[in-house]
Parts: C-alpha cells; sequence; structure tokens
C-alpha cells in the first residue's frame, strides 16, 4: 500500500477512529462505538487537539480514513532533559490489515518523534497481542521494560 496520506484528526473522524479502537476483542469490550457517539469521546477529541503535545493522526487510503495512532510527546528530566515519543491506540481498518500498512504508520510516527526532537519512543502493548509484540520487535523496538496499570475506573 503507497497511496497513503497521514494527517492530523478532525472531529468529522471520530466515528471511524472509535469503530477501529472498538474493533478487536479488548477494544469491544472497553470502547461504546455506538451512533451518536458518547460525548466522552467528543471531549476527549478537544482535549488533543488542544493540547500541542498530542497529535491524534489518521491514516488515509484512496480517501478513506484506513488507520489512526496517537502520539504523546513528553518532556522529562532523565536522559539528560530528553523528550519521549509515546505512541499509543494504533489501529488499522479490518479490511487493511495485513498490508504493511501497520509499518508504514510506526516509521511515520517515528519521524514524527525525531522532527520533534525526541530521543526516545516508547510504546506498550497488551500481553495478549503475541501478533503485536512480533511486529514491534521486528520494527526494532525493544521489550526492555515492565508496565503496569493502575485501572481507576
Amino acid at each position: 500500500m503507497t497511496d497513503l496520506f497521514f494527517r492530523k484528526a478532525t472531529r468529522a473522524d471520530l466515528l471511524a477512529i472509535v469503530a477501529m479502537l472498538a474493533d478487536d476483542s479488548l477494544g469491544a469490550a472497553r470502547e461504546d462505538f455506538s451512533d451518536p457517539l458518547p460525548a466522552v469521546y467528543l471531549e476527549a477529541f478537544a482535549a488533543l487537539d488542544r493540547d500541542p503535545n498530542q497529535l491524534l493522526a489518521v491514516v488515509e487510503a484512496g480517501g478513506r480514513i484506513v488507520g489512526t495512532l496517537q502520539l504523546s510527546f513528553i518532556p522529562g528530566l532523565s536522559r539528560r532533559g530528553a523528550w519521549r515519543g509515546l505512541i499509543e491506540s494504533v489501529r488499522i481498518a479490518s479490511g487493511f490489515r495485513g498490508q504493511r500498512l501497520g509499518e508504514q504508520m510506526i516509521r511515520w510516527a517515528v519521524e514524527q518523534c525525531r522532527e520533534r526532537g525526541c530521543k526516545l519512543v516508547q510504546l506498550t502493548t497488551d500481553k495478549s497481542r503475541v501478533d503485536a509484540h512480533r511486529f514491534y520487535d521486528r520494527l526494532g523496538f525493544a521489550a526492555s521494560h515492565i508496565g503496569y496499570k493502575l485501572d481507576l475506573a
């Protein structure tokens, strides 16, 4: 797949983004893909959109949204004041999986981090996503840390 267009997401993209977030066994259990979308998604989008250290991106092919991811640019003191890029919520529309779109998306995200001066790019992936682990290994990411999450919901 070569004719891809990467851009900042707009509010009009939300339905397509949430559809991708909900389109697997983990996402189906934690997302609410109803029409109209619940207000919490609109509020979250507004917060992301006004924060210069957040980039919610979509990928288009043939005028259709086929992928999404979120980048967070995080300042820090460690590593000599290095900025970090955090890649989250990587999703590809089900009809476009298996075409190396994910690879192009991650390479694009890493380049965005470089352009912002990040010295490190990090991400987490659910332990059950074994295929994703192989994917990130293949792209040069190292499973160097153990991540923990505390659900406050």
